[in-house]
């Protein structure tokens, strides 16, 4: 068994990104990420952690870390009795290189697997901090008649999308940090992401399209302000933006949601966007040393 480190994600996505396209929406965050991270090296602002576990030149474990973001894992199911040493592996090289690993996040029940060996080896305890729920949609169910518009953002819009991020992420991802709000909103409205939902000339609503892949694309920072709630334009906002994805020849949409929140969920299926699988966040203590 052979762990490899990979200094930049253009290695790590030779070794890997065969494996990850055979299901691109479930696996839409590592494929994602890495692409970004090899298609934009600029970007980064301190060295990702990569790495693959292989057995006689099968893929076993693959991991991807951008700090202070969580180690999100990946593995191939039909190896699952390697599991465990290859996560013994790839735990003693963490911790020698000091890497700052807080959370892991991967398509369930991977996390808490990993967790249990992670306690084993550093006597640290853990908890789920999150449930996620990964959707697709192919075809969009018209959301229910709105007031208001589809409008893309613009640099212009900087201020309130920024404030809106800093909000989004307080509210439903609290672990992540947001200290680069505005210039990650300045970095997104540059490169065409964002979309708002307008009334009257008034901005009640965003999303953005993030994650690029082969066939597919995310959908992701949905926020509406709690003053313009329960009024249909988060789903009004996800369906005209989906749909203007399957129009530009995206075949599907993905999309992450926070099983805590049952109202979101219902909407996103409401206009289309279909179950695939389960992605839990566990949280660590600080590991002993």
């Amino acid at each position: 068994m052979q762990l490899t480190t990979y200094p930049s994600a253009v290695g790590f996505l030779a070794h890997t990104r065969d494996v990850l396209q055979q299901d691109e929406v479930a696996n839409n965050l590592m494929l994602g990420v890495a692409l970004r991270l090899a298609a934009a090296p600029e970007e980064i602002k301190s060295p990702p952690y990569l790495a693959t576990v292989e057995h006689d030149g099968v893929l076993i474990l693959a991991a991807l870390m951008t700090p202070p973001y969580p180690l999100t894992l990946f593995r191939t199911e039909q190896v699952e009795t390697a599991l465990k040493p290859a996560c013994d592996l790839l735990i003693h090289d963490l911790l020698s290189h000091g890497w700052p690993v807080s959370h892991v996040s991967g398509r369930k029940p991977l996390p808490e697997e990993f967790a249990r060996v992670w306690t084993e080896l550093t006597g640290s305890a853990s908890h789920i901090s999150m449930r996620e729920r990964i959707y697709e949609l192919r075809q969009v169910i018209p959301a229910r008649p709105v007031p208001g518009d589809l409008r893309q953002a613009t640099v212009e819009d900087v201020d309130i999308v920024a404030q809106w991020a800093v909000e989004f992420f307080a509210e439903a991802l609290p672990d992540e940090s947001q200290a680069d709000a505005r210039e990650s909103a300045l970095r997104r409205l540059k490169l065409g992401e964002i979309v708002l939902w307008e009334v009257d000339g008034r901005p009640v609503s965003m999303a953005s399209k993030s994650r690029p892949m082969q066939t597919s694309i995310s959908v992701n920072l949905v926020y509406t302000p709690p003053a313009w709630r329960r009024r249909g334009f988060a789903g009004a906002c996800v369906a005209a933006l989906s749909q203007r994805l399957l129009d530009e020849g995206w075949q599907s949409c993905a999309l992450f949601t926070d099983l805590a929140n049952p109202t979101s969920n219902s909407i996103y299926q409401k206009i289309g966007y279909q179950p695939v699988c389960d992605f839990d966040v566990v949280a660590f203590d600080s590991y002993a040393t």
